[in-house]
């Protein structure tokens, strides 16, 4: 199961990714900004996004879910892209 996380840096978001990974799902995340502890944990399990930023190019029609963090705007360009794909 593939499932990307947008806002993936929150306290609740990361341990989320971090139990959905450790389960075997493939996990992809993305966040403007990520402070510590979520930080060096998501970097220690390879799931700390490469940028900070919201990029469309991130949400896909073979993703299985999309998880919306709380900080994350109506508006996030992830998220629309996410409705228009008609992901869940």
């Amino acid at each position: 199961m593939k499932i990307h996380f947008i806002a993936i840096g929150g306290s609740a978001m990361h341990n989320l990714a971090l139990a959905l990974e450790h389960k075997g799902y493939t996990i992809t995340g993305s966040d403007d900004v990520i402070f510590e502890p979520s930080k060096s944990r998501l970097e220690a399990k390879g799931l700390l996004p490469e940028s900070f930023g919201w990029f469309t190019d991130k949400v896909t029609a073979d993703l299985d879910a999309v998880i919306l963090g709380m900080h994350a705007k109506e508006d996030n360009p992830e998220l629309l892209r996410a409705k228009e794909l008609g992901l869940t």
